[in-house]
């Protein structure tokens, strides 16, 4: 390891990517994470992962971690066909032959990115504030909420769309509301529970669009082997949760659609007999795949959403991620743009480990980032407009 030391904030995807690719290149570094586990809360279900997404995660993981990654994806059909809430299609995109879509669990994939890193993350660290030396050419300082401090030559801030690091240093990058709120949801796949989806649901993803600004999004994930296994055979000192086979689904509407102000305040059988009350008038088929969702496994989403701004002074505080770049999933671009953004920095560090200039290098990764991270964001707020009623972005 170099004596070049870099912290990151937050053991989301981005960080956890990116502290896989630092360690790959004999970087120092260390994930500061709030939670006390990886497994302290949910953070979703199914993601989609693109092509650039798994290129950049074969070039960040070991060998056999990106064989266990490969291993415990599905691989849907990429074919969309678009539904209304009577289950009439009302569009269909057809295949890209020039691309295999591949289907991950959040949590799954989570692990093992954090997979060799248990030296390198710091669990129960709340971040509160950093400082920096009065010229700036300085280390970094990090204080957290237990009283400790890290020091390190970067600090990176991947603490998600809440980023205290964000707030501090660019108090201008503001995060608005899109007006939509989504509920929730999975159902195990089973003998019974198949039945209730019609083929077509089998493919990446189907977005159903109601009336009364009322939508719904299911994407299937089926592992091409089971994580537990998989593990046993590829990696066998890694243990994954193993989520099984299920549909990811998602309830959604504008704000005043919903009865209640927070969603936040209801529990999750409250919010499960919530998404069932304002699907009352949709086909019954969909009211019965709403009504297998496992209550427990029901939450609310708030969507948000970037509002970007013009590239800032660089120093050695870099962001990535949500912390920077959140966008409404419209697009499914999110994590995608993580991963492109943590690849991208893990270049920039590992050159400034081995003697390169660091600010040089953060101010390339930064013009890079800014540029196609925020078009992502106005693409995916086009999108979420213009599918599920969301706020357009202010114009710049």
């Amino acid at each position: 390891m170099s004596e070049f030391r870099v912290m990151v904030i937050g053991a989301g995807l981005g960080g956890l990517c990116l502290a896989q690719g630092l360690r790959r290149n004999g970087v120092e570094v260390t994930v500061f994470e709030r939670d006390d586990a990886l497994l302290t809360r949910s953070q979703g279900y199914r993601l989609y992962i693109d092509p650039n997404g798994d290129r950049i995660l074969r070039g960040a993981l070991p060998p056999e971690l990106y064989e266990l990654f490969r291993a415990t994806a599905g691989y849907p059909p990429l074919r969309i066909v678009k539904l209304d809430d009577q289950l009439n299609e009302t569009r269909v995109l057809e295949d890209d032959p020039d691309e295999t879509p591949i289907s991950v669990d959040r949590l799954t994939l989570r692990q093992i990115l954090a997979e060799g890193l248990s030296e390198h993350i710091a669990f129960g660290k709340k971040l509160v504030r950093y400082e920096t030396s009065e010229d700036g050419d300085g280390p970094v300082t990090a204080h957290f909420a237990d009283g400790t401090t890290a020091t390190g030559d970067v600090l990176v801030a991947a603490d998600g769309i809440n980023s205290v690091v964000r707030q501090q240093y660019l108090p201008h990058a503001q995060i608005m509301d899109s007006g939509v709120r989504q509920v929730y949801g999975k159902v195990p796949l089973n003998e019974q529970t198949r039945a209730l989806f019609p083929e077509v649901m089998f493919n990446v993803f189907t977005p159903l669009v109601g009336s009364r600004e009322r939508y719904m999004g299911i994407g299937p994930h089926q592992p091409h082997e089971p994580a537990t296994q998989a593990a046993a055979r590829l990696a066998p000192d890694v243990e994954l949760h193993d989520g099984g086979d299920y549909m990811a689904c998602y309830f959604g509407a504008r704000t005043e659609r919903f009865p209640h102000d927070d969603l936040r305040t209801l529990t999750s059988p409250e919010l499960h007999q919530l998404a069932l009350d304002m699907t009352a008038d949709w086909h019954p088929r969909l009211h019965a795949i709403i009504e297998h969702w496992l209550p427990e496994a029901v939450f609310p989403l708030t969507l948000r959403t970037s509002i970007p701004v013009p590239a800032w002074p660089t120093t050695r505080i870099t962001l990535l991620g949500d912390a920077i770049h959140a966008m409404s999933p419209a697009g499914g671009a999110g994590a995608n743009t993580a991963l492109r953004a943590a690849a991208a920095l893990t270049e920039a560090l590992a050159q400034a480990a081995t003697g390169a200039p660091l600010i040089p290098a953060l101010r390339t990764y930064e013009a890079d980032m800014v540029e196609y991270a925020y078009k992502a964001v106005r693409e995916a707020a086009q999108d979420g407009a213009e599918r599920y009623h969301q706020n357009p972005l202010p114009s710049a």
